[in-house]
């Protein structure tokens, strides 16, 4: 027997259904969302944690209560994100790395010391992979990064990087005739 082309395409479709989400979920949406997913996930998932609901004409009515609440939550991080990006402007960070004679440095400035810092300094937790820093900063001097707050929030943050070791003073400048206390006698030539 066999199965025409048409039965063998929709026997391979999984079933969908269309819910409406009740918290950020993410990859999926944002709540007051309508989206289609797997019955499965909806069913064995979404709906049992409380994460979402059946689309039917009651949860449509709850629809724009949670649109008025996700408008709110919005408002409240962006008002969040613009705060802590004024304090990020305002902060003046000194990082200190160990450096050598030469002035190269043994240690590195990353993400995760600069999120930290920040905890400390503003009193705000960033996750690192919201600073925007291509590689590890390894030199000593001014620096500029910038961190991705919200999607609409970008902070500037400016620190410096110093180095552990004293700066070398400066050798004390000699003068055309040093004296005889520190001449030395001239080398005896070898003969060959």
């Amino acid at each position: 027997m066999s199965v025409s082309p048409s039965l063998a395409t929709n026997s391979l479709v999984m079933p969908s259904t269309q819910i409406i989400l009740t918290e950020n979920i993410p990859g999926l949406g944002a709540e007051a969302d309508v989206v289609k997913v797997r019955r499965g996930f909806a069913r064995n998932f979404l709906l049992p944690q409380g994460k979402a609901y059946e689309v039917t004409k009651s949860s449509l009515r709850k629809l724009d209560m949670l649109k008025a609440k996700r408008a709110e939550r919005e408002a409240k991080e962006l008002n969040e994100a613009e705060e802590i990006a004024r304090r990020i402007g305002k902060s003046k960070v000194i990082f200190t790395l160990e450096t050598g004679e030469s002035g190269k440095a043994f240690g590195s400035v990353t993400a995760n010391d600069i999120a930290t810092r920040l905890k400390n300094e503003v009193g705000a937790e960033i996750e690192r992979h919201r600073i925007v820093l291509e590689s590890p900063i390894k030199s000593t001097g001014d620096h500029e990064i910038s961190i991705k707050l919200h999607p609409d929030v970008t902070a500037t943050m400016k620190f410096t990087v110093k180095s552990s070791t004293a700066e070398p003073k400066p050798e004390p400048v000699e003068s055309a005739d040093p004296g005889p206390q520190n001449r030395r006698p001239p080398r005896p030539r070898e003969r060959k």
